[in-house]
């Protein structure tokens, strides 16, 4: 268990304690805080990403990835008002591959011992595992969310099958990867450890506290961190301040939007649907970066 992890364990833990002294409301409010601030900068510098991605493509100056990747995001929240369940269905798909990509991403250093595309299924399986026992713990406000934004009734056992059905996959895809590589047995029992400490804090905290520790600490945090090492060859306080300066404005506009949203929604529901239409459109694209981000960088080596 390296430094990073073991941070993570006991942030997670002094969080779970820290909340026991936080009514609801602040910590809704105080989970919102995180989201917006580390959650949302470790995506602002995707047009830095990839515009290192492209740095032999000509064709791709920085003001024309800087407009696709405009264009990209507002397609996405025309699509989302539009069709709501096909979105936000390829939102939580995008957000589990996503996750778990970046959870195993040392199993993907490693997957030329098995095929590439079963590699990417296990990661998607193990991301949606992290969602759906979060989804299973808050059963009701989770489908409250959903009839928000998409004015559609999820039965509450959908997602418990949901679950059933992921953990199931997991597992058999999990004895596949044994099968091929023992030296995976160590790895998937430490990742499996770490599913438990999620459930814990999943079960224990409030929906958003629950998922603004995983967001925040186990996710961007370590997504901060690798592309710190991308843009600039190692991980550094120099090197992270350097990050930061070139996130901040694409980071403010971000926060500029969003408060937007807020003041010219005249109701919550209505917030909740463009909140989460504006985190789906942001999202589509960052997992794309970062995916080639990782291949770059895996075979750069």
């Amino acid at each position: 268990m390296n430094f990073l992890s073991k941070f993570s364990i006991i942030i997670s833990f002094f969080s779970l304690w820290l909340c026991s002294f936080v009514s609801a409301e602040n910590q809704l409010f105080i989970g919102f805080i995180f989201i917006l601030s580390f959650g949302i900068l470790h995506g602002s510098n995707d047009i830095f990403v990839l515009k290192k991605i492209l740095l032999k493509n000509e064709k791709f100056s920085f003001l024309r990835i800087l407009l696709l990747y405009v264009l990209f995001i507002l397609c996405c929240i025309v699509l989302f008002y539009y069709f709501p369940i096909i979105i936000l269905l390829l939102f939580i798909l995008f957000s589990g591959y996503h996750f778990g990509e970046q959870q195993l991403l040392y199993l993907n250093s490693k997957s030329e011992t098995t095929n590439n595309l079963f590699m990417q299924l296990f990661q998607t399986l193990y991301g949606l595992l992290i969602l759906f026992l979060l989804f299973e713990f808050h059963n009701n406000e989770v489908i409250s969310v959903i009839s928000d934004i998409s004015r559609f009734k999820l039965n509450p056992l959908a997602i418990t099958y949901g679950l059933l059905a992921i953990v199931f996959l997991f597992l058999v895809s999990s004895i596949f990867i044994l099968k091929r590589n023992v030296t995976y047995r160590k790895f998937l029992l430490k990742e499996l450890f770490y599913l438990l400490v999620f459930s814990v804090i999943f079960k224990v905290s409030s929906l958003i506290w629950g998922f603004t520790i995983y967001f925040v600490v186990w996710h961007s945090l370590p997504s901060i961190i690798n592309q710190v090492n991308f843009l600039y060859g190692e991980f550094s306080f120099n090197n992270f301040l350097r990050y930061f300066k070139t996130a901040l404005p694409y980071w403010l506009i971000s926060l500029i939007g969003l408060g937007l949203f807020y003041f010219f929604s005249n109701e919550m529901k209505l917030f909740n649907s463009l909140f989460f239409s504006f985190l789906a459109a942001i999202t589509f694209p960052h997992v794309l970066v970062i995916y080639n981000m990782i291949r770059k960088f895996k075979y750069a080596k």
